[in-house]
């Protein structure tokens, strides 16, 4: 019984607040079906670190600081970057550079889709420091791991509130992005077919493209070699041919497990005195408007590109929305709204391999904010 009186002793209403918050983020990984590997994990642990007197996290006895279990999972996995890097090789093999390899001009939509990360950049310095600034303008990368590792190397105060925008508005990509597409395009443009030709892509290409990609990356911006390396060796396990078995266990396996482990431990840093906070709100607005631009410049980067081409070379504007690093939900949302407006328009493989080239574009994108501001 003294420990049932302690217990509601120690409860208040902000923890309350966290369970709804978490009860909200499991009923969209189970009910809706969005990003249950993202979700679930999340919610849960921001009801599992928000009990009283939780052993989950770190808690003062006596005077002394005894360490919780997902805090010291915290130290092992993300204070290390650890948990990101070893995602990025899952990543990496599940991605089919094909489309991308095929069409090499797509590689464009992905770098006009980074432009909410240095918008948000601009506006988020008004509040914040720069270096809190450029870690909440990363969000916009769409990117859990490499939002992550920003925050994390440039030492941000509010990595907690980053790590939960970062993850929750991938997974509601599915709501963020078709209102966006919508107002910035009209029917006859959603309409717009846009033939796929197959181009085979020999297997040297595929297994020096990661190469390569790396090589540049290091030149470009250093500060991302190691997330652009570990993406892009994943990517050579696949495509090389002589590692299949290895292959299909980091794109199943690993990225599953890890993804559970990162999801709880973010989860860690939703303490409720520490995340209901007013900056958290703040970061959270603004991380939403980075997904915003992020997707309006991908789509009025196309519709310029569009203002140059004959009217049977027209683009669909909304591949350009595809830029953003959400692979492959952003792609899959775009070819999802093309047969909602025309049940024979197929934009699946164009805004695939915008979305692949989106993915190397946010990683780059990560490597020169560091490279700014470390």
């Amino acid at each position: 019984m003294e420990i049932l009186y302690e217990n509601f002793f120690y409860f208040d209403w902000k923890m309350l607040v966290m369970w709804i918050i978490g009860g909200i983020l499991i009923y969209l990984a189970i009910k809706k079906d969005m990003e249950p590997t993202l979700l679930l994990p999340i919610g849960f642990g921001a009801i599992l670190v928000n009990l009283p007197l939780s052993g989950a996290v770190d808690q003062v006895v006596n005077g002394e600081t005894e360490r919780g279990a997902l805090s010291v999972l915290f130290d092992a996995g993300i204070a290390n970057e650890l948990f990101p890097l070893i995602l990025f090789i899952g990543i990496g093999a599940m991605i089919d550079f094909g489309p991308l390899l095929s069409n090499p001009k797509l590689m464009i939509f992905g770098a006009a889709a980074q432009f909410g990360i240095f918008f948000t950049l601009c506006m988020a310095s008004m509040f914040f420091p720069i270096n809190d600034a450029a870690s909440i303008a990363i969000i916009g990368a769409a990117d859990g791991p490499t939002s992550i590792v920003v925050a994390q190397k440039l030492g941000s105060d509010y990595l907690g509130a980053i790590m939960v925008a970062a993850y929750s508005y991938m997974a509601l990509v599915p709501i963020v992005q078709p209102p966006v597409i919508k107002l910035l395009t009209t029917k006859k443009e959603r309409r717009i077919r846009m033939d796929y030709k197959q181009k085979e892509v020999k297997k040297s290409t595929k297994i020096l493209f990661p190469i390569i990609i790396t090589v540049v990356a290091g030149f470009v911006a250093p500060a991302s070699v190691s997330l652009v390396g570990f993406l892009m060796f994943g990517n050579l396990i696949r495509e090389c041919g002589v590692l299949n078995s290895l292959s299909e266990t980091a794109q199943k396996v690993l990225a599953n497990l890890v993804t559970i482990f990162l999801g709880i431990t973010i989860a860690s840093r939703m303490q409720a005195d520490q995340f209901l906070r007013g900056e958290t709100l703040l970061i959270l607005g603004l991380g939403l408007v980075a997904f915003i631009f992020d997707t309006a410049g991908g789509v009025l980067f196309a519709k310029f590109i569009n203002l140059f081409l004959k009217k049977d070379k027209k683009i669909n504007p909304m591949i350009g929305a595809a830029g953003i690093s959400a692979f492959p939900m952003s792609g899959r949302i775009v070819h999802k709204m093309g047969l909602d407006e025309d049940p024979q328009n197929f934009l699946l493989m164009h805004s695939i391999g915008v979305n692949v080239s989106g993915q190397i574009a946010s990683v780059i994108a990560g490597g020169l904010i560091l490279n700014f501001f470390m």
